[in-house]
């Protein structure tokens, strides 16, 4: 039998050409509006020098950085996103599956004063996933998360469980795809697990919405 893990992979791998598309064509409208203008200020508030974008996809957010004088360096767990991601001009891009950093059989760099996870957490056990992140950072770096807000995405059941995303708002064909909601203190305890302490959040919404956007969540190493 499938378990969710598998098959979140499974439809990245099918979903991976349509997403490219979606994404450097400008059809997700929350992201044009609000979310990637959040991820990138959250970023550039801390001035690093070195990042790591975890589940970069498609590279848009490395190229953006690069363009700022920021060393960026990406990993995903798609192949078909990684070499997107080179062709487009990202100087380093790893591939490595979530199994592999968290055992760190991929060598994708350290001394990192940021690692940003931009809609990339989607498994059930991040915990195994945070730490080894932790291990990658300088002293006082910083880990930046934006993930979908769990008040909204949560429509009326809010409790940590596996929904399904079948992007029916897109154009294409598409596998829907596993994902696992977390609760806000769900978010903050694995985050403490994984040896990290909250130092930020933000909400980000669009000036015409009722509704946040999205989670973003800045974490300092614990002490």
């Amino acid at each position: 039998m499938s378990t969710p893990e598998a098959a979140l992979l499974h439809s990245w791998q099918r979903n991976a050409r349509a997403w490219i598309e979606a994404v450097r064509g400008g059809a997700i409208d929350s992201r044009i509006q609000v979310t990637d203008q959040a991820i990138l200020l959250a970023i550039m508030g801390r001035q690093p020098a070195r990042v790591l974008d975890l589940g970069c996809g498609e590279g848009w957010l490395l190229r953006v950085l690069a363009e700022r004088g920021i060393t960026a360096v990406g990993v995903d767990g798609d192949a078909t996103l990684v070499e997107a991601a080179r062709a487009a001009g990202s100087a380093t891009v790893h591939l490595a599956t979530y199994e592999q950093l968290v055992e760190a059989r991929v060598d994708v760099g350290r001394d990192y004063e940021l690692i940003c996870a931009n809609f990339a957490l989607l498994h059930q056990d991040i915990i195994p996933l945070l730490a080894a992140m932790n291990a990658l950072l300088t002293p006082d770096a910083t880990l930046v998360i934006q993930t979908l807000h769990p008040w909204v995405a949560a429509d009326g059941d809010y409790q940590d469980g596996w929904r399904e995303e079948t992007f029916a708002g897109f154009k294409g064909q598409w596998q829907p795809m596993p994902w696992y909601m977390r609760t806000l203190s769900s978010w903050i305890n694995a985050l403490d697990m994984a040896g990290f302490r909250l130092v930020g959040l933000q909400e980000p919404q669009h000036p015409q919405s009722a509704m946040p956007q999205s989670l973003l969540l800045m974490a300092g190493q614990q002490r």
